[in-house]
This record gives structure tokens, C-alpha cells and sequence, in this order.
């Protein structure tokens, strides 16, 4: 009788049906079937090598060197590397959960670049360890098939440390919120009489929000739903001027300049605020979004432009503000077109991204936006590009809503297993598309055991739709239902490359592929919310950590593949490749179609140089919005200023030119937010070196100060 020693020194006996297994996994890895007789003849051999040995117990590691090596003399090269670097992987989780202290010192000795807006001081390092423990808990209580994915880099689960705790992001229903108070756990807070009070508090609702949930949040009608304080205060000056016995004749103009002043104070406090006040233990400012564009009345568009004044200014120095992510909805009829009441709102917000990068612009006049705004529901976004407005169980709209967690599928690994294959390769994305999903499933049975208390502030205090009437032990299930779940993609650059040799800014063949895999990605979604009355949608994944993590992966097992493997990254989900030489218009053409396909989230970047005027700007949106269906845009280039005196640096400038300063900071973008350039993660900081600005841009340029 032969005995397996397992690694905490139990001994079984040995079931030979283990290695059959172990070897079907992993030709399946890699995207090869073995006939039953293939497997049981790899089987034998690591049976009569053992028998060879002669021994009566053997340990797991020794079976699986034995399995290895059979694989390699079968001629099963590929297979054998497939599980091998399996077994690495699952030795690396061994080592961490057998011993997380491990982990621990590592936290502490390096700075975690996951997310570019966590800092890394104590409470950063203090989450992280809090974070690495939760994540190896959440994989040892899944199912095991779905923890291999993960592990194995074939689908993604988003903050696998939130896993069991709280959702993704929150479109805050700020006008609502104010107006009948909130409490924070310590106390009521009352509905604001003036705008600077509203201000503040809309900051504290940022704040709060993000200690429940570990995405970001939105205002997701900033303009319009902080607009209503202003008459109040409106009324508050005017009464005291009228104390003061001001005549008439004065009165109203004395009103509006006061008025504004207030308004300027108010808005500078939300800039400093949100880069200044901490969230998450202290280790994040909060991630934040504001919807702007669209008033509905003279009092939201002051606020509207004062806000942008404001943002424009910067912080103490005039150094760049990373947060909030700032969105300008832009709509015929309304601000798009010079004869538009509110063009003027338009044209000080392509003035402002010329310097500051945002704000970020969103198209209303896309007919998946235009749907709704006719029927009365503002459409929002977020600068990590959350988007949802349908809703299959009840009314559309984003307050009050968020996605609830996305996972994403590694596309360029289905690329690369298919060899050129395209109907395999649909058939390995419909296998990775219900993994996907009984992945989402499992986290939805998971999640729907927290209750209301558990998301004290979100669910307690009546933000999240679906919470109105539960009590604190209720289930937030109701809430799961209201919000959409993602399935992501990254990396169809580098899958249309491995399918037809060429990416989709190269090839119409290939632009049309790419065209077709998104489409039966959203088709599956638009099924699955049909059959499941869950909101499920189809996302262009904002991979920041992610894009550096499938290739290194990718590349242990496939090897340096020209064009797909052969850089520290892959490119973010539809976009076309950072370094490929386009011009705007054919990227903007070419990246259109996906904004609706993805409607869970999407955004396209456009890349210029240095310091651009805001007409140039406009004159980029003008052509995207009045000429195809695009939605979410960011005009992207490179900011450097003097950490000593805030002076914005020209491009190919090293130094200060006005106090002779070597301390320069750049800001770039890194998924839909500013980061600052140290705090980029290793794929990002590799992507940004290769980002090239696009061609035939016919930009006017100026100083950048």
C-alpha cells in the first residue's frame, strides 16, 4: 500500500485518478484536449516511476516532479510548462497563508502601486496587510475551480480583499441627501442654509461613502443639485445688507458680488478638501467624481463656473489638484454650439483641461445617453468610467446606484491559446464568459449576506437604491439588485494581434474582429440580465495594477510573443496601442463603436502634447461629438511644475525657469484619474514611457502658466 504525505504531514493513500486529473487541468490551461488514453498513459509512467523508487510513502511535491517530468517525455512540452507554473503559483499562496508574516514584511518594506491615489504611510501599509490577509481568505472559501482562474490569471476578480465586506461605487444622490440631513454615527447632521455649509457637507458624503465601499463615488449632478443653496444665501446677504439700511439703488448689485465671493469660498473649499481630507484608515483621499454642464437653472450654472474657476486656480501654489475627476456633459441645445445659452460654461471647461487635464467631457447627444436624457434621467459617469443607466429591475438612472463588482476576463490569453483559430476562440471566450459569471454569482451569494449594518453609512443612511424601509439586520440584497455587475476585458490590442497578426488600428479586418468579439461579449450580458434580473453589463476595464499582472503571467507560460508578450503590460481594454503613431480622428473613429458596447463603463484617451490651447481642445470635441457616437473623452498630456514656487514647466524643460528649482512634479493620467508620476505602478509607469502623442493634431499651443 503507497502512502501520499501531504504538506502539513497527514498520510492518505495514493488515488492515481489525482494525476489524471491534474494533467486534463492543465492541457486545458493551454487550450489542448487529451484523449483518455493520452492522460492514462502519463498516469502510468508517474505510476511505474514511483514504483521504480520503491518506497511506501512519497510526498505530494515528489508525485508532481514525477508528473512533470512524465509530461516532458511524452513530448508534452507545453502542457508540462502549464502546470508548472501552476504549481508556482499555487506554492506562492502556500508560502503566504502558511505563513502571512511573510507578506507582512514585505508590506513594510515596499510601497504597493495597486492603486496610484494610496499613499505609502502607515495607515496605507496597515490597510495593505489588512488587505493581503482578507484576499487569501476569500480565495480559500471559493469554490477551487474559481480560485485557480483567478490564480491562474484567466479571469480577475476586482478587490478580491472586498470580496466578502461591501461593493464597488456609488453615484451619490447629493441634492436628496442634503435636504433631509444625514448621520454620519455620531449625530444628525441638518439640511444646509447656505451654500458653504452645503459645500463642506458635500465632501463629508465623498468621505463617508468611501469608508463603506471600496470603489469610487459621484456626484453625479453636482452643478444642478448644489445649485439649490444658492438662494438661500442669496436671501441670507441680502437681509443683511438690508439691516445695514443698503439703498435700492445698490442693493441687488452689492447682493450678487457678495454672492459670488461666497460661492468662490465655497468651491476652493471643495478643491482643498478633496485632496487634503483622508478616507480608508487614513490611507486615501477619496475618489472622487463630480458631474458638471448641464444647469437647469442660472444658479446651478454659477456654481457650475465658479466651480471650474476654482479648479482652474489649483491648490496653495497653483499646484495641479488630482480630485475631484471632473466631468463636462456636453449637449446640443444646451452648451455644445455657440448659439447655445451655456457655451460659454463649455468653452471655460476646454480651457481649463488645456491646463489642469480636466475636466474629463461626456457626449449627451450619444444616442445610449440621448435615450434617456429625452425621458428625463441625466446620464453620469465616473472618472474610473462607472457608467449605468438601464435597469431591469426598476427605474433607470444613476442615483443612488453603482456597479456592484466586476471581474475581468484575460482576453490576449484566449488569443494566444486559439493559434489563429477564430471559431476556438469564441469558444474558449463563451467558456471564460460563464466562468465569469458563476464567478459574479458566487460573490452575489456572498455579498448578499452583509446586512444594512454592515454598511452603516451607504445602506443605514438611505444612499444606495433598494435600501428605502430595511432595518439594520435586513439584507442588503435588495441593494445587489439595483446595481449592475460587470464582466471586463483587457487587452484586445494585443488578442487581435495574436488572432491576425495585426491590432485594429492597423487592419480593417482586424477592427472588425474586434468589433465582433466586444459585441458577443455584450450579447452575453444583455442575455444574462434577461435570464437572471440582475443588471449585467459589459466593461471596458480601467486596469491599472491589473495591466502589468496577466502578461507576467501570460509570458511564464507562453513565452516573449512579438506584439502580445513582449512588454511589461497590456493595453487598456479597446484602446488602441499607447505607442502606435494614429492621428485623433482615426483614433476617435475607431474607438467609437465600443463606448456603447460597454455599457457598464468605457472612455477613450486622446494623447497631445504638451500645454494645448482650449480651442484646440474644442475643436477635438467638436469633432468627435458632431461626428460619430463617442461618449466619455479625457484629453490626455504631460503636467510638470515647481514643487518650490507651483510655475508650470514648458515642455523639455529640467528646471525651474523661475526660481532656478530642480524639484519638479509631473502629473499624468493613469485609468480615468491624475496620479502623481512616482505613484504609478510598474505596467503603468512602462505604459506611460511609451505613450506617444497622436499625429496630424493641428494644435495651438501656449504658455503653460
Amino acid at each position: 500500500m503507497l502512502y501520499v504525505v501531504k504538506r502539513d504531514g497527514r498520510r492518505v493513500e495514493f488515488n492515481f485518478l489525482k494525476i489524471t486529473e491534474a494533467v486534463k487541468g492543465a492541457a486545458e490551461e493551454i487550450g489542448d484536449s487529451l484523449k483518455e488514453s493520452e492522460m492514462m498513459d502519463i498516469t502510468k509512467k508517474v505510476i511505474k516511476y514511483i514504483e521504480d523508487e520503491g518506497i511506501d510513502d512519497i510526498s505530494v511535491e515528489k508525485i508532481q516532479n514525477l508528473v512533470e517530468k512524465g509530461l516532458k517525455e511524452q513530448g508534452l512540452t507545453s502542457i508540462a510548462q502549464a502546470y508548472s507554473s501552476y504549481r508556482r503559483e499555487r506554492n506562492k499562496v502556500r508560502e503566504i497563508k502558511s505563513d502571512l508574516m511573510k507578506a507582512i514584511g514585505k508590506i513594510g518594506e515596499e510601497t504597493d502601486r495597486d492603486n496610484a491615489n494610496v499613499g505609502n504611510n502607515f495607515s496605507s501599509k496597515l490597510l495593505r496587510i489588512a488587505s493581503e490577509s482578507n484576499k487569501w481568505y476569500n480565495l480559500g472559501s471559493m469554490p477551487k475551480h474559481l480560485a485557480r482562474a483567478h490564480e491562474n490569471g484567466d479571469v480577475y476578480y476586482h478587490d478580491l480583499d472586498s470580496y466578502n465586506l461591501t461593493t464597488n461605487c456609488l453615484h451619490i444622490p447629493t441634492k436628496e441627501i442634503l435636504e433631509r440631513g444625514f448621520n454620519t454615527g455620531y449625530g444628525t447632521i441638518m439640511k444646509p442654509r447656505r451654500i458653504e455649509t452645503a459645500a463642506e457637507l458635500s465632501c463629508i458624503l465623498l468621505q463617508s461613502t468611501q469608508n463603506d465601499m471600496f470603489g469610487g463615488q459621484a456626484h453625479p449632478d453636482f452643478d444642478n443639485d448644489l445649485g439649490c443653496f444658492i438662494e438661500p444665501t442669496r436671501q441670507e446677504i441680502r437681509e443683511e445688507l438690508l439691516e445695514l439700511s443698503i439703498g435700492d439703488d445698490r442693493l441687488e448689485d452689492l447682493v450678487e458680488t457678495r454672492l459670488r465671493k461666497r460661492v468662490h469660498q465655497a468651491m476652493q473649499g471643495i478643491v482643498y478638501n478633496l485632496n487634503t481630507m483622508h478616507s480608508r484608515a487614513g490611507s486615501q483621499v477619496p475618489f472622487s467624481s463630480v458631474n458638471i454642464g448641464i444647469p437647469h437653472s442660472k444658479d446651478a450654472a454659477l456654481l457650475c463656473e465658479i466651480f471650474l474657476l476654482e479648479y482652474e486656480k489649483g491648490l496653495g501654489k497653483g499646484e495641479q489638484p488630482i480630485f475631484p475627476n471632473i466631468i463636462f456633459r456636453v449637449k446640443e441645445g444646451v452648451n455644445r454650439d455657440k448659439r447655445d445659452p451655456y457655451y460659454y460654461l463649455y468653452e471655460l471647461a476646454c480651457r481649463v483641461a488645456a491646463k489642469r487635464m480636466n475636466p474629463t467631457f461626456m457626449n449627451i447627444d450619444a444616442d445610449f445617453n440621448k435615450e434617456y436624457y429625452d425621458k428625463g434621467y441625466m446620464p453620469a459617469t465616473m472618472g474610473c468610467r462607472t457608467y449605468l443607466m438601464s435597469n431591469i429591475n426598476g427605474e433607470p438612472g444613476t442615483k443612488g446606484r453603482g456597479n456592484i463588482a466586476p471581474s475581468t476576463i484575460n482576453l490576449p490569453r484566449l488569443g494566444i491559446l486559439s493559434k489563429g483559430d477564430i471559431d476556438k476562440f469564441f469558444t474558449l471566450l463563451q467558456n471564460r464568459l460563464e466562468l465569469t459569471k458563476e464567478a459574479l454569482l458566487h460573490r452575489y451569494g456572498v455579498l448578499k449576506n452583509l446586512r444594512v449594518k454592515d454598511l452603516p453609512f451607504v445602506a443605514g443612511q438611505g444612499l444606495m437604491k433598494g435600501s428605502e424601509g430595511l432595518k439594520e439586520e435586513d439584507s442588503i440584497e435588495p441593494i445587489l439588485k439595483q446595481g449592475s455587475w460587470g464582466i471586463g476585458f483587457i487587452g484586445l490590442t494585443e488578442t487581435l494581434i495574436s488572432l491576425t497578426g495585426k491590432h485594429h488600428g492597423e487592419s480593417e479586418e482586424s477592427r472588425k474582429l474586434g468589433i465582433e468579439i466586444v459585441s458577443f461579449m455584450r450579447d452575453y450580458t444583455d442575455r444574462l440580465a434577461k435570464e437572471t434580473k440582475l443588471n449585467w453589463s459589459t466593461y471596458a476595464t480601467p486596469a491599472e495594477g491589473l495591466s502589468g499582472k496577466f502578461i507576467v503571467q501570460d509570458r511564464k507560460v507562453f513565452g516573449e510573443i512579438k506584439g502580445v508578450t513582449d512588454k511589461n503590460y497590456y493595453t487598456n481594454s479597446y484602446h488602441i496601442p499607447v505607442g502606435y503613431s494614429i492621428s485623433i480622428k482615426d483614433k476617435i473613429d475607431i474607438e467609437a463603436p465600443y463606448h456603447k458596447l460597454c455599457n457598464a463603463g468605457h472612455i477613450s484617451y486622446l494623447e497631445v502634447d504638451d500645454c494645448p490651447t482650449g480651442e484646440a481642445i474644442m475643436s477635438i470635441l467638436d469633432y468627435a461629438y458632431k461626428n460619430t457616437n463617442i461618449s466619455y473623452l479625457g484629453i490626455n498630456f504631460h503636467i510638470r511644475y515647481c514643487r518650490s514656487c507651483g510655475t508650470y514647466l514648458q515642455s523639455g524643460e529640467s528646471k525651474c525657469s523661475k526660481c532656478g528649482s530642480s524639484d519638479i512634479q509631473g502629473v499624468s493620467r493613469v485609468t480615468g484619474y491624475l496620479s502623481l508620476d512616482e505613484r504609478f505602478g510598474p505596467g503603468k509607469y512602462d505604459e506611460r514611457k511609451d505613450r506617444l502623442t497622436h499625429t496630424n493634431n493641428k494644435l495651438g499651443y501656449k504658455d503653460c502658466n
